[in-house]
């Protein structure tokens, strides 16, 4: 299905004589930035069009999200969820059930004071309890899907939801298709506003703007395959003619500096434990070596960035992989299993950071696959819903 056209950005038409209601919603989701960042985007885009909204977050204690949520500008309700253990037959998930269960009493609370007409979930492990508070509630509900193999929570939500806006193609596998609206996931927005340049970016990273140049991302905490294969080949980076932009990811930046201290650190090797300006850091780069987060590539396809993909295989259904392999099918990505990357990744990078042809191709097929204005494609998806 197709991105429905715009309708109208206030709230209902009040009967004569009777003031007109503000809009209220609850987004609900978070963990990691590939759900906050489309989060947020999506609350900023229903404060450009109805600037008069409430709009309270439901996120889970001790996650990213309760700091990055009101650092953003919007408050926040934490819930004490928790992921379930792997196995599922763990004891360890006796006391997450229980969680769970409080989560929703809590939820239930938060809606009932808040009284939102709109519940939207954008996955993660508040998003399960908030929603399924809501639809016990009566409280209309909204998913965005952002992957292109749909998680079981929102499997299991789909049944009672007004609408279901996904990033990819062929999501009638999973959810009812009269309720699916394609609409991409939202994304950073100063990624699509920045104005700065190649050289300028660059030269915030001290680079030759003469140099092809080479960005690892392995998300805000780090990839261990991604910086293993790295350190293992450090000689290949010295001896590459091109430089390369590190981020190592909070969690092991220690241990690399260690380790660095012990190895001779190329001088064409930026390392970096995060980065804080990711526009620049893309715009530096011709080529990108990331996991394969929905977030992530919603954010190579919209500014056309070439990427060599190395999917986490440490996710509910290996649903990095299934992201990863609807660019590959199209020539709009490649592709390198997490076991096979410490062996193959620097050596293709190169490879294919060197190939102009390859970059301006893989560059082009992924430019096809973006679907701009997604933030606000789904607000006014979630008016709708309230207006109804």
């Amino acid at each position: 299905m197709k991105a429905e056209s715009n309708t109208s950005s206030t709230l209902g038409t009040p009967t004569a004589g009777a003031a007109k209601e503000a809009l209220r919603v609850v987004i609900s989701g978070g963990g990691t930035g590939g759900h906050i960042f489309p989060a947020v985007s999506i609350a900023n885009a229903l404060r450009e069009l109805c600037p008069d909204a409430e709009i309270l977050f439901v996120g889970a204690e001790g996650r990213m999200e309760m700091q990055r949520v009101p650092q953003a500008g919007y408050d926040i309700k934490g819930l004490p969820i928790r992921g379930f253990l792997r196995p599922l037959w763990k004891p360890g998930n006796v006391g997450v059930a229980i969680d769970y269960l409080r989560s929703k009493r809590m939820a239930k609370q938060i809606l009932r004071e808040f009284k939102p007409q709109v519940a939207v979930g954008v996955g993660g492990y508040a998003s399960s309890a908030a929603l399924g508070a809501a639809n016990s509630l009566g409280i209309p509900t909204l998913i965005q899907e952002q992957n292109s193999y749909a998680g079981l929570a929102n499997k299991q939500l789909a049944a009672k939801a007004q609408k279901i806006c996904v990033a990819y193609e062929g999501m009638e596998r999973f959810f009812p298709k009269e309720k699916i609206l394609l609409t991409g996931n939202p994304v950073r927005q100063n990624l699509l506003n920045s104005t700065i340049t190649r050289e300028d970016a660059l030269k915030t990273f001290n680079l030759d703007p003469a140099k092809k140049t080479i960005l690892l991302v392995g998300g805000s905490l780090g990839a261990r395959t991604i910086n293993e294969s790295v350190l293992q080949h450090l000689k290949e980076i010295a001896d590459s003619g091109m430089q390369f932009i590190w981020q190592t990811g909070k969690y092991y930046s220690q241990q690399i500096a260690d380790e660095l201290k012990t190895k001779e650190k190329p001088s064409n090797l930026v390392v970096c434990d995060f980065i804080t300006d990711m526009a620049a850091a893309y715009r530096a780069a011709d080529l990108v070596i990331s996991r394969a987060g929905a977030s992530s590539i919603s954010e190579f396809c919209l500014i056309g960035k070439p990427v060599i993909l190395v999917p986490s295989p440490n996710v509910a259904e290996d649903h990095q992989t299934k992201n990863a392999l609807a660019l590959v099918n199209r020539q709009a990505a490649l592709y390198v299993k997490d076991s096979e990357a410490p062996a193959q990744l620097i050596q293709l990078a190169i490879e294919t950071a060197a190939d102009d042809a390859k970059l301006k191709s893989l560059g082009e097929n992924v430019l096809k696959m973006a679907l701009p204005n997604s933030a606000e494609i789904i607000a006014r998806e979630v008016i709708k819903i309230a207006n109804r």
